[in-house]
């Protein structure tokens, strides 16, 4: 019986108990979840000789095989050391159909889930809390230590620096979402490529500034579906002197932002309330388009697009001279999985074909 407490799973990730073969990851900052879920699977991997398989499912891969979690868990690849599952939390990644699976001794699989806020009670966390091979572990917002640790993290690979009063306007400006606040250091690191350091104006200039609004009129058309307006602000960004890799980023951050609130709906919460308390909040302008986009878009979709903006940035990064058409393939794709119809197919691929 293993319950992480928010102070703890640092520590608990540098070294989690050998006996473990289940961890649930739970808490109101989603990308903290995903990128502790993202950590342990790839150590849990490392292990194995040879590295074990990472395996992603979720509740459209159980809709059509019900019985897939359970058959990958216990089946070892000839090839490879044993598999990981990271499953997302779900109508059938629940408590009723998980807890004859942790009962059951001996899976030749490691399995992790991700689920958004559970209360103590909540009957997703006590299975895993009161199994002795499992464990549960709480993600919230980082505090100012956490957030500092984040930036040097981060900032490390490109050699800068930056100064204290910027280091603590950026620190005030993070943390209510793991994930968006390293896109946000990650956009403040290639906007001062080149710089020995990051100044305040700097921060003032990129982090959540009126500037990344106009940049978000990018994937909030894509987020709608609407192919032409999301492609024509792309090329007009991109020919003005946009980065495509900070495009990227800010996309990044604006499904990052859809994904948390449809988490918070989906545990109970109602859209009123979740955006109230949204930091950084929306600005006045864009409130009702997010609000059709959330009823637009399910979590298993935002975890599939936000997969696709990662292998986008990924690749961008490694590549700088395919930038450019990384980000509109990105955005085209994007587009076509909000659209969700053969009509918002046909603008993507006509819009692909007038390019």
């Amino acid at each position: 019986m293993v319950a992480v407490k928010t102070a703890q799973a640092a520590a608990f990730l540098k070294n989690p108990p050998q006996t473990l073969s289940a961890v649930l990851f739970y808490g109101s900052d989603p990308g903290m979840v995903a990128e502790r879920s993202d950590r342990l699977a790839k150590l849990i991997a490392s292990r194995e000789d040879p590295a074990g398989e990472i395996l992603r499912l979720d509740d459209n891969d159980l809709d059509t095989d019900p019985d897939r979690l359970t058959v990958e868990l216990d089946t070892r690849p000839m090839f490879s050391g044993r598999k990981i599952i990271r499953a997302t939390a779900g109508r059938r990644i629940a408590a009723a159909i998980l807890k004859p699976i942790l009962e059951t001794a001996g899976h030749e699989g490691f399995l992790i889930v991700e689920a958004g806020n559970l209360k103590p009670t909540d009957a997703l966390r006590a299975l895993f809390e009161g199994k002795a091979h499992a464990a549960a572990v709480a993600c919230y917002a980082d505090d100012a230590a956490a957030i500092e640790g984040l930036i040097a993290e981060v900032l490390g690979p490109y050699s800068m620096k930056i100064a204290p009063e910027a280091r603590q306007e950026l620190v005030s400006r993070l943390g209510a979402d793991r994930a968006l606040s390293r896109a946000e250091v990650e956009k403040l690191a290639l906007y001062a490529m080149g710089q020995s350091e990051i100044t305040p104006d700097d921060v003032d200039a990129v982090v959540g500034d009126a500037a990344d609004l106009g940049l978000e009129r990018i994937p909030e058309a894509a987020a709608s579906g609407d192919v032409e307006r999301a492609i024509g602000d792309l090329s007009r960004a991109i020919a003005s002197g946009e980065s495509a890799q900070a495009i990227i980023l800010i996309t990044q951050r604006y499904f990052l932002k859809l994904h948390r609130v449809r988490g918070e709906l989906d545990s109970g919460r109602t859209l009123d309330d979740v955006l109230r308390t949204l930091r950084p909040p929306l600005h006045f302008k864009q409130r009702d388009v997010f609000a059709s986009q959330i009823r637009r878009w399910s979590h298993a979709g935002l975890v599939q697009a936000l997969r696709r903006i990662a292998d986008a940035a990924k690749a961008a990064r490694l590549s700088s001279q395919l930038e450019e058409t990384l980000a509109e393939r990105l955005i085209l794709a994007l587009s076509a999985m909000a659209g969700g119809s053969l009509r918002g197919t046909h603008s993507a691929q006509s819009a692909a074909r007038r390019r």
